[in-house]
């Protein structure tokens, strides 16, 4: 059974995209049948959560069939395995995402009125896809579930999306194109000159530091394409504001973390040196983008894009505990990818819910519904407490050990990231005042509903453990930890293989200035 946790975690979805889209069901048998498929992921990732070993750093559950061979033009090719295998690294993403299947779904239903077979199969494709970029373990078949999930998000977008929504679709689909051309492009460049593309091998290889740092900054422009990091950002506004709930709930949730976990397990894990070399630039522009993203939310009057401008702040956090090269800052940023997919993922669903009812999303709409729909004012204050890390919520832990790597990297970075926290504060805050309390303003808020069944339901699965990682955040932290600390010896590699390499340029530098000085002497 344990052989085949793995597949299923892709294949349920991905089946559940093929039933829907062959079912002859009307609508609310393919939303029923579409959250069948879902539930059954969100239960096979909670399991996979549950029998994870977290003292072991391998990869566990581990499942590889040949694929296919990828020819070299020399006489010989580089083979290419469907291997799926889950670490540390993973864990938490893969149950985040398991997690959000059903969510996406029940804040589709009420939203979606037109093709929604078509949405539907799209949103289990795009499930599939993002289970496939977190459990790959070859190098060919990241970048190909990497491609799949874009393809979903493009078209759920570019169908269900608002007014401006062929715009939002064509800037998303250029800026992650561009980068995927770029990481290709370097993928293959390590299948022709080391002959594998299996990830745990070239982990393994010694990467010559010039040929890594080349690699790490294709990778690396995919990579803060997707996060997104500043100044690649300009996508994500567009894209939230334009996507319907569902997607911006899973553009949040969880593509934007693809970004985050390719820096770690490509980006550290297979280039440490250009890691090492590259970290201190990379972790000051995610500090960059700490702040501009907060004066970006803070001039927002649309709620949803200040919730999108404020995923720039917080994805700057994560890249800076991440660069921040140490032990507390690379759990924080790993804890911290969960952290942000369930807050700003409810966030999104609330803005969804009054969208729904009222059909605007300005802040000046609102006031003081606290009032009149008290639940969803009660859940509205838990996410932004959430968002801006309140103690006892899971925004805090992860949150204070980006900020303690970053201080422990350098006070100045880590200054510069607290800075963006109180920033976030101020903004989030805000913006909770003006919606949720003070006087009506408006007579059309006075008729809003309250939080139904089916929006309840979509609130407490996130709701859980949002409250279970601020209360217990050493239960979410230390199945990452073996896999942390072999990352630490990945980077202690690379410091190791830096001063190699600066030790041999200093003494040919050395042996050309005693030989122009002997020249002279002659002379």
């Amino acid at each position: 059974m344990n052989d085949w946790i793995l597949p299923l975690l892709v294949g349920i979805p991905a089946l559940g995209a093929l039933a829907v889209a062959l079912a002859p069901a009307k609508r609310d048998g393919l939303f029923s049948l579409a959250l069948l498929f879902c539930a059954a992921e969100a239960a096979l990732a909670i399991f996979t959560f549950t029998k994870f070993d977290g003292t072991n750093p391998n990869e566990q559950f581990s499942f590889s069939r040949p694929w296919f061979a990828l020819p070299t033009g020399a006489g010989e090719a580089v083979p290419v395995a469907f291997h799926l295998g889950i670490d540390g690294l993973s864990l938490l993403l893969v149950a985040l995402s398991g997690l959000l299947a059903p969510v996406i779904l029940l804040s589709a239903k009420g939203h979606i009125e037109r093709r929604e077979r078509e949405f539907l199969v799209w949103s289990l494709v795009m499930i599939a896809g993002m289970q496939g970029v977190f459990l790959s373990r070859d190098l060919l078949l990241f970048y190909f579930f990497w491609e799949i999930s874009l393809i979903p998000l493009y078209f759920i977008i570019g169908i269900w999306g608002g007014p401006r929504r062929v715009y939002a679709t064509v800037k998303f689909f250029l800026y992650t194109l561009a980068g995927s051309v770029v990481m290709l492009i370097a993928l293959l460049y390590l299948a022709y000159n080391f002959g594998t593309v299996a990830i745990q091998e070239l982990s393994t290889k010694d990467i010559p530091v010039r040929a890594q740092l080349g690699c790490f900054l294709a990778f690396a422009l995919a990579f803060a394409i997707k996060v997104p990091m500043v100044p690649f950002h300009t996508w994500l506004p567009d894209a939230h504001v334009e996507a319907p709930t569902a997607g911006s709930i899973v553009l949040a949730g969880v593509l934007l973390k693809m970004g985050t976990y390719g820096f770690l397990r490509l980006g550290v894990g297979m280039f440490p040196a250009a890691a090492v070399q590259c970290g201190p630039w990379i972790a000051g522009i995610g500090a960059a983008g700490i702040i501009y993203g907060s004066l970006l939310a803070y001039g927002q009057s649309d709620m949803k894009k200040l919730i999108a401008c404020s995923s720039v702040a917080h994805m700057g956090t994560i890249v800076v505990g991440m660069f921040a090269l140490n032990a507390a800052g690379l759990r924080g940023g790993i804890l911290q990818m969960i952290n942000h997919g369930l807050s700003t993922g409810l966030l999104f669903l609330l803005v969804g819910v009054l969208y729904e009812r009222r059909h605007v999303r300005e802040i000046a709409e609102f006031g003081g519904l606290a009032q009149v729909i008290p639940a969803f004012a009660v859940v509205l204050t838990v996410a932004t407490f959430s968002s801006i890390g309140l103690p006892g919520l899971n925004g805090f832990p992860g949150e204070f050990l980006c900020l303690k790597g970053a201080f422990d990297a350098s006070p100045l970075l880590g200054a510069a990231a607290a800075v963006g926290t109180v920033l976030g504060a101020v903004y989030m805050l805000s913006m909770l005042r003006r919606v949720a309390f003070g006087p009506i303003t408006r007579g059309e808020n006075q008729k809003l509903i309250d939080l139904n069944g089916r929006e309840w339901a979509s609130a407490i699965i996130l709701l859980i453990p949002m409250v279970w990682i601020g209360l217990q955040p050493s239960l979410f932290i230390k199945p990452t930890e073996p896999a942390v600390d072999l990352l630490i010896s990945q980077i202690e590699k690379g410091r190791r293989s830096l001063a190699l390499e600066n030790g041999a340029s200093l003494k040919i530098a050395n042996a050309g200035a005693a030989e122009t000085g002997k020249s002279g002497g002659r002379r």
